[in-house]
């Protein structure tokens, strides 16, 4: 059972060291940016019509095709689209000659992502969207404390790089990354655990030296590998603030250390993870 730090919305599934923190890495979509809110409901389509082809979806392959989703948040797309791939070609409803590579299907579902994508940039940028209505709440503040506290700060994303630093760039949040890396086109030049395994080797950190927030369970899992705090942003992303009852249980078993809603009470999270 989780406690919470007093007068706090901050949740501790348990202890962790703290006033160590020297490098910290930051998923970013649904973490810090709200750009890409309602990602999930562009790609389980997309999914599902690939496999389907002409035939009507039945309710356990949408079901199958949430599940999916759901266990690889956070994970680079083309590893989402290989299992497309695996998926589209057990079911057997589409001839194989038809059946695409998995960047053909990336490249339907970027394309079909990039339109409110672009359409909330614009937006952002003709000032019919606010920065804080673009990310989530208190966001901002947090990295702004975490930088000024003399943290190293990264984002490792599943995102494409170019989009995921062009965002961080439009929501205000480059300035306080040394380094932001996302997903590039050779599959085994980037992923999370890689950059989480690389950077502690450089610095040579450990342990609580490092930590990781984000709001999927793979940032989770290769933080809590490598022995680092790993805070859950459990986000509504569609609200901006408040609980996600559904990121609770996955960060929960992904073996998140601290569970936060969003970062309205950043104040509150510095001091108790740095002030031992």
């Amino acid at each position: 059972m989780a406690n919470s730090v007093p007068g706090t919305n901050i949740e501790l599934i348990q202890e962790v060291p703290r006033g160590k923190i020297k490098h910290a890495l930051f998923d970013f979509d649904g973490t810090v940016s709200l750009l890409r809110e309602g990602w999930q409901g562009i790609m389980a389509p997309v999914m599902i019509e690939m496999i389907c082809g002409r035939t009507k979806p039945t309710p356990e392959i949408i079901n199958e095709v949430r599940r999916v989703i759901d266990e690889t948040t956070g994970i680079q797309t083309i590893f989402q689209m290989q299992k497309l791939v695996e998926m589209v070609r057990a079911h057997g409803l589409v001839p194989e000659n038809e059946i695409l590579d998995p960047y053909g299907y990336k490249d339907i579902y970027n394309e079909r992502l990039m339109v409110p994508v672009n359409e909330r940039i614009a937006r952002l940028e003709s000032g019919r969207l606010t920065v804080e209505h673009a990310t989530v709440r208190g966001s901002l503040e947090f990295l702004k404390m975490l930088h000024d506290r003399g943290v190293t700060l990264y984002v490792f994303s599943g995102t494409d790089q170019d989009d995921v630093r062009n965002e961080a760039s439009k929501v205000g949040a480059a300035k306080y990354f040394d380094e932001i890396w996302g997903a590039v086109r050779s599959i085994e030049a980037y992923s999370k655990e890689k950059v989480l395994r690389e950077l502690i080797a450089k610095h040579n950190l450990h342990g609580a030296e490092v930590m990781v927030v984000g709001d999927g369970p793979v940032e989770i899992r290769n933080g809590k590998e490598h022995g680092c705090i790993t805070i859950g942003v459990c986000s509504d992303e569609v609200n901006g603030h408040g609980w996600s009852d559904e990121k609770r249980a996955r960060l929960t078993k992904a073996g998140a250390d601290m569970l936060i809603p969003d970062f309205t009470q950043a104040n509150a999270l510095t001091d108790y993870l740095f002030n031992e």
